[in-house]
């Protein structure tokens, strides 16, 4: 473990910060992003936590209990493990929506060859970790269901009727809701209480995560980002003194992070930079031992007593030897692996071996060639033309991992390596997606990212309500913005897969959305059934016509 840095002698951000110590109490105090110890901390106010909590409630009328496209196969592995206590996905895709089942079944409803595996199974290569994380709320459903049933009531207990779609996007509401809150936990140990909140909610509405968060709920994305929160929440805690146990503990979440959705191994470059300076540490202090004379122990021995000071963490004999680094970190690699049996077993009933994913190769990527330009820039959900409040996040990552290279620098090796990870997938556009929804896993990254642009930004404000009026105007546009693309995407003025046609969406922006926002709002409030055909209509149509 690496010594904790000794705090910077002036403050970084112009953000106030209180704190406990009698001599700093009162005083308008700056976060420091040299002090591995994530800054001093000020006492959570919960103002903030319970606006939040009030604006999420105030969302769950918009949750939509919809499963379609990948998310078939997602829910699939629930549904039918649930009801069935299989892996036979026949009835799942038979209920599926028509974009989902044409190409998979004949006009009898039987599976077509090309979908049946080794193992007789259907083809479903999605992950199996949202399924783990719908369970209690689909088996919540299901007594419900039961009970209803004995009592008389005729709802149907096949995992396909409204109690148990309803579990389904609630779970992932919950699930995602509760990563923003990790999210901006995180971020407030840096930056004050409001500039954390603020980015929480710009990330929340001015990005692609309210697509997967209500209207597509039984995609992996959302529950991907609540992982990944997670997963760099307990990092962050613990990584000044992690124990046997909290190892195994992180360990877990990072392979339940895995089973969600496989492109969150690139989140493990945090543990990587993090590793790096400690076995350098670690053999420094080796050799700096091998050289001492013999006769430094004994001198030792007879120094004074230092009180405290010997107890100190940051001395060497409490820190790590490479050989205590490493067996950690074999520790970690085990359990890991250990928690993707979920993974493993269900790769091994659909296609008969535990290690085939049931994607195309990986020798078939770009990784000589990545599309580097394309991922952000194109027209084709290019992730900061789709979503420019993304851009605002990753120059806040890049100030931060100047500030706090120790923190900061790993969050930003991890978003460098998915960017890179994404841009070497052949459909890195993400095919049917609302800009680019691979990105929505970084949920996290991007609050924290923002919560220090905007702290950044402030300083040049007069005073921190000027700074908040101003910045809290810019969120509302870039969220106004943002709903208004979703509107467009998700009623197909915008074409759903390919590039779009950008003075076309602007028009829209502009002269369709303000006329037909209400009238189609009332509809997805009050006869949501009826506007998700017409929407699956106008996909299929759309698909026809290329």
């Amino acid at each position: 473990m690496l010594p904790a840095h000794s705090p910077a002698p002036e403050p970084r951000f112009a953000t106030p910060v209180e704190v406990s110590p009698p001599d700093l109490r009162d005083k308008e105090i700056l976060s420091s992003y040299d002090d591995v110890r994530a800054t001093v901390e000020a006492p959570a106010s919960g103002k903030a936590y319970r606006w939040l909590f009030g604006l999420f409630v105030l969302s769950l009328a918009l949750i939509n209990p919809w499963v379609r496209g990948d998310g078939v196969g997602y829910y699939a592995f629930a549904r039918a493990a649930l009801i069935q206590r299989n892996l036979d996905f026949t009835a799942d895709y038979n209920a599926a929506n028509s974009s989902f089942r044409d190409g998979r079944l004949d006009e009898t409803g039987n599976p077509k060859p090309l979908f049946r595996t080794a193992t007789n199974h259907l083809d479903n290569h999605f992950s199996v970790g949202p399924a783990i994380l719908w369970i209690p709320f689909l088996i919540a459903a299901h007594a419900g269901v039961l009970i209803a049933r004995a009592l008389g009531s005729n709802v149907a207990a096949d995992g396909f009727s409204a109690p148990y779609r309803f579990a389904m996007a609630l779970g992932t509401a919950v699930y995602a809701f509760l990563g923003l809150l990790l999210a901006m936990r995180l971020a407030a140990k840096y930056v004050s209480e409001r500039w954390a909140f603020l980015a929480t909610v710009a990330i929340w509405w001015a990005s692609s995560l309210p697509v997967y968060m209500y209207f597509n709920p039984s995609w992996s994305h959302a529950h991907s980002a609540f992982m990944v929160a997670l997963f760099l929440w307990y990092w962050h805690e613990t990584r000044e003194t992690r124990s046997t146990t909290q190892w195994i503990i992180l360990a877990a979440i990072a392979g339940l992070m895995l089973n969600v959705y496989y492109p969150n191994a690139m989140l493990l470059a945090v543990l990587a930079v993090e590793a790096i300076p400690q076995y350098l540490s670690a053999l420094r202090r080796n050799r700096k031992h091998e050289h001492e004379p013999d006769d430094r122990g004994a001198a030792r021995r007879n120094l004074p007593d230092r009180g405290s000071a010997s107890r100190n963490p940051s001395d060497r004999e409490l820190q790590p030897s490479v050989l205590q680094l490493a067996a950690n970190h074999a520790l970690f690699a085990v359990v890991m692996v250990a928690c993707l049996f979920p993974t493993f077993v269900s790769r091994y009933i659909v296609y008969g071996s535990p290690f085939e994913s049931g994607y195309g190769s990986m020798r078939d990527w770009a990784w000589r060639s990545p599309f580097f330009v394309s991922v952000l820039f194109s027209a084709e959900h290019g992730l900061l033309v789709w979503t420019p409040v993304i851009a605002l996040s990753c120059i806040g990552v890049v100030i931060f991992a100047l500030r706090e290279p120790r923190v900061g620098g790993a969050i930003l090796a991890a978003m460098l390596a998915f960017y890179f990870f994404i841009a070497c997938y052949p459909d890195w556009a993400g095919i049917s997606s609302y800009g680019n929804r691979f990105f929505v896993s970084l949920t996290p990254i991007f609050i924290i990212g923002l919560s220090v642009f905007f702290a950044r930004v402030a300083q040049v404000f007069a005073s921190q309500r000027v700074a908040m009026a101003a910045l809290g105007s810019a969120v509302a546009l870039l969220v106004a913005w943002n709903l208004g693309f979703i509107f467009q995407w998700g009623t197909h003025l915008v074409p759903a897969r390919g590039p779009i046609v950008w003075s076309e969406m602007i028009h829209n922006q502009f002269a369709v959305v303000p006329r037909e926002i209400a009238a189609k709002a009332e509809g997805y409030l009050f006869h949501r059934s009826k506007l998700m055909q017409q929407i699956e209509q106008r996909d299929i149509e759309q698909m026809r016509a290329k």
